[in-house]
């Protein structure tokens, strides 16, 4: 029963709609951290801790949690070492998603069915290593082999967007492109605004000495960025605070951080909030798609914090008040320049209600325009996601959402696909068969489909094939 064909397909029905409808379909993966450089340069992984292992906070946790030795995770110690320290953890994994996902990969990705324990593992370390070095496990053929059509990755305004820029000249089996990412534009009070500053002038090829000129700077970059495909921006709003200003106050707070003073609270959200209002207006005259990633708490363990720095597994969920401020936000957005095509994700379900009834107050003129992104970070399980469907779905339109996305810095994460596209169908078969929607393939099906690929291609404005026509670029694993 393990993973095997039909695994968390419960009814006949989802087991229709899966094998015959969402399996096949191919992937928009508009949410990533993938390094474009890596894509471009297309490199082998020089064995199964380097394509497993570096960067899996996911992983790091659970090691952790297992008393592994930090040595063995993040320290220095030999990359087989390493593998053997997660082989021994992942048996006691089972209950949590890694132990599918972790199995799923070894499946999908190398053909390996036998368990992953500290017996198995010296076997499976050579024979995943021996497959790594063929030709079909380069970067990019993992990404061609696993049926992707798009991948979005997530850059700072400042890159010169040179791998997109050679990707889309020399590969035609999928596209890369960039999405906007101007944290660190907002983040007037971190210790580096200053030094960022310098990269933008650079790259826009002007000054920035004034919140006018930053202004301008990014709009430059918007611009840049929309001419290599950019559809999307994205903003890390792990505290949701509204206070709004003048762009003369703006002005003078600006000048207050270049002259090195220290700056108030209320004047660092006041910025902030000028300055994401600007940003939305740029958005929504480019008809590009505002992602707002909410309510992650941020590096709590401060030794470690001190010693391995952020994004190492020391992030969790925060729970501040939400709806007013960006209630107020969204409003003068739509009073001012028009609210653009908006994705609001929380790390905290239990404002998947919150999100949901402030959507509905915004939606106009295009399907689907507001959307309640995917079970985010720890709400990326069978569990979450469900949570998620169940919501979306009971306050607007499930059949509207744009789908999965991975979220990752691992090129062998394309199975979450196939795992969300799973429990997708176990979510509506069971719809079907408690009698709240029809016992009808043709009708669920479009659904299906819609969600899987067809919504993403249409809703971010790509120019992207559709599902009938998109060349297929290789096997894809998840058939």
């Amino acid at each position: 029963m393990f993973l095997n064909d039909d695994f968390l397909l419960s009814t006949d029905l989802a087991k229709e709609l899966y094998h015959h409808h969402a399996q096949a379909m191919p992937i928009i993966d508009y949410h990533c951290h993938l390094d474009p450089k890596e894509i471009y340069e297309d490199q082998h992984f020089s064995n199964l801790t380097a394509a497993w292992l570096y960067g899996d906070h996911y992983k790091w946790r659970l090691m952790r949690a297992n008393g592994v030795a930090e040595e063995l995770i993040t320290g220095d110690a030999s990359d087989y070492d390493k593998f053997l320290a997660w082989a021994r953890t992942v048996p006691k994994t089972v209950g949590n998603p890694l132990y599918s996902w972790t199995h799923l990969e070894l499946r999908r990705f190398f053909g390996i069915t036998e368990p992953l324990n500290e017996q198995t593992a010296p076997k499976i370390w050579q024979a995943v290593n021996h497959k790594l070095a063929e030709p079909e496990f380069s970067r990019r053929s993992i990404i061609r082999n696993s049926n992707v059509k798009i991948v979005c990755t997530t850059d700072d305004p400042a890159d010169s967007l040179e791998y997109h820029r050679l990707l889309a000249a020399e590969e035609t089996a999928f596209q890369v492109f960039p999405t906007f990412r101007p944290d660190k534009a907002l983040n007037i009070d971190a210790p580096s605004f200053t030094d960022w500053l310098v990269k933008l002038e650079s790259a826009a090829g002007r000054p920035v000495s004034s919140y006018a000129d930053l202004t301008d700077a990014l709009q430059s970059r918007v611009e840049f960025f929309h001419a290599h495909g950019c559809r999307l921006s994205d903003h890390a709003l792990d505290v949701m605070k509204y206070k709004a200003g003048t762009s003369e106050e703006a002005e003078r707070i600006f000048a207050k951080r270049l002259a090195g003073e220290a700056l108030t609270s209320d004047e660092i959200t006041l910025y902030r909030t000028e300055l994401l209002t600007a940003l939305i207006g740029f958005y929504h005259a480019k008809g590009w798609t505002m992602q707002l990633h909410l309510h992650a708490f941020r590096n709590n363990n401060t030794p470690m914090f001190q010693k391995l720095g952020p994004d190492t597994g020391y992030d969790s969920i925060h729970d501040l008040p939400l709806a007013e401020s960006l209630s107020q936000l969204l409003d003068r957005a739509e009073c001012e320049q028009g609210l653009p095509k908006t994705i609001l994700y929380s790390l905290n379900p239990k404002d998947y209600p919150v999100l949901i009834a402030l959507m509905g107050c915004y939606q106009k003129d295009t399907p689907g325009k507001m959307q309640l992104g995917s079970g985010w970070w720890y709400n990326d399980t069978r569990s979450g996601m469900r949570d998620q469907l169940t919501q979306l779905a009971d306050g607007g339109l499930l059949s509207r959402f744009v789908g999965m996305l991975t979220d990752s810095r691992s090129f062998l994460s394309y199975t979450r696909h196939e795992y969300f596209r799973r429990v997708l169908c176990e979510w509506v078969g069971e719809l079907a068969l408690r009698g709240e929607a029809p016992d009808d393939p043709a009708l669920l099906a479009e659904m299906i489909r819609d969600i899987s690929y067809n919504n993403a291609a249409g809703y971010f404005g790509f120019s992207t094939p559709s599902a009938s026509d998109a060349p297929q670029g290789g096997r894809n694993i998840h058939a």
